[in-house]
């Protein structure tokens, strides 16, 4: 196939474009490098034949008809999107404008080309979401149960509205006009390129820098973690053989809470790179909670491992000792980063 991929160059993005031409499909990678984004996430594929990239923003309706135009893809990946929850806190107009307003402009992109194209029954638009837009979970032990398909959409921050308002969006794009889309909501992500604003990263980079561990009220919220390269073989599993139309629910199969999470990477640490005396675990600091925090997310993957065969390869302690590895190793990637804006300062508390 050939992909239009949008935000290729964010986390999970790039781990889609490496995975798509390993598999030996074409991909254009359209970004528009924003804070988030870096090209060196897709430099092991840059030099491939099977690798384009194109500068632009989702939101830039003129540049969109050009790329569908110049490059003719089987079908579109969108993974461009704000997702930092405390970003959305300090500013949701961002939020509304790229996760809403540059869903409508893609979509209408693509309707476009599909139409000029004779509307082809193997064009996929294929849209890819959060479980957040669920809200939040009762603890398991209370019976809370676990997100479905079918669970009701119940956003509680300005991100998961901006991503709800988006699926909502595409839906709407297959009923009303006949558009072939796909869609998949997963579980919180974690893996190598991750981009050092969110916990797993924070907490790596923290602790070699000696710095405190933040960890958000009691630290007893509960994610369910999915590896990253996990779930970019779940995505081009899913706009290769899903049912146009449907939507699947991607998740790890791995819940556990943020302060459980963090003891871990600090024992991961503590083996791979210890400390003259004490345990990074020293280092945790608890804080003052996140306004509007979720008690707990957890998605029931039941219709994609039947429907289409896949389940998670890696538990969360093998895919954080991968994760912990990583950033080890690569330490000129997550340094060439630390200038950038909001990085190593707490957001989310306008």
């Amino acid at each position: 196939m050939k992909l239009l991929v949008t935000g290729g160059a964010g986390f999970i993005g790039s781990a889609v474009v490496r995975r798509a031409v390993a598999q030996g499909h074409a991909v254009v990678n359209l970004d528009a490098l924003t804070y988030a984004a870096c090209l060196d996430n897709v430099a092991a594929v840059a030099d491939s034949p099977l690798y384009a990239f194109e500068e632009a923003d989702i939101r830039d309706r003129a540049a969109l008809d050009r790329i569908f135009a110049a490059h003719a893809p089987d079908a579109v990946m969108h993974l461009a999107a704000e997702s930092h929850v405390d970003r959305s806190i300090d500013g949701p107009g961002t939020f509304v404008e790229t996760n809403v307003m540059g869903t409508f402009h893609l979509l209408e992109a693509a309707r476009a080309y599909w139409t000029a194209q004779g509307r082809p029954e193997s064009f996929r638009f294929h849209h890819i979401s959060t479980d957040e837009v669920f809200g939040s979970l009762a603890p398991a032990e209370a019976g809370g149960g676990q997100f479905t398909e079918e669970t009701p959409y119940d956003p509680r921050s300005p991100y998961s509205a901006s991503k709800a308002g988006s699926d909502h969006l595409v839906r709407a794009w297959h009923e009303t006009y006949g558009l072939p889309v796909v869609l998949t909501n997963c579980s919180n992500n974690y893996g190598p390129y991750h981009f050092p604003e969110k916990l797993i990263p924070v907490v790596i980079l923290n602790a070699l820098a000696g710095k405190p561990l933040p960890i958000y009220g009691t630290g007893e919220n509960v994610r369910d973690w999915l590896y990253v390269e996990d779930h970019a073989e779940a995505l081009l599993l899913v706009v290769q053989k899903g049912e146009v139309g449907r939507s699947y629910n991607i998740g790890g199969e791995n819940e556990r809470s943020n302060i459980a999470l963090v003891r871990a990477l600090c024992a991961i640490l503590d083996a791979k790179r210890p400390k003259a005396e004490g345990s990074y675990a020293d280092q945790i600091t608890f804080v003052a909670d996140r306004p509007g925090h979720d008690a707990r997310y957890a998605i029931d993957p039941a219709r994609i491992r039947e429907e289409l065969g896949w389940r998670p390869s890696v538990t969360v302690e093998e895919g954080l000792e991968k994760t912990v590895e990583w950033y080890l190793a690569n330490e000129a990637w997550w340094r060439a980063l630390q200038a950038r804006d909001g990085v190593g300062r707490r957001l989310g508390t306008g």
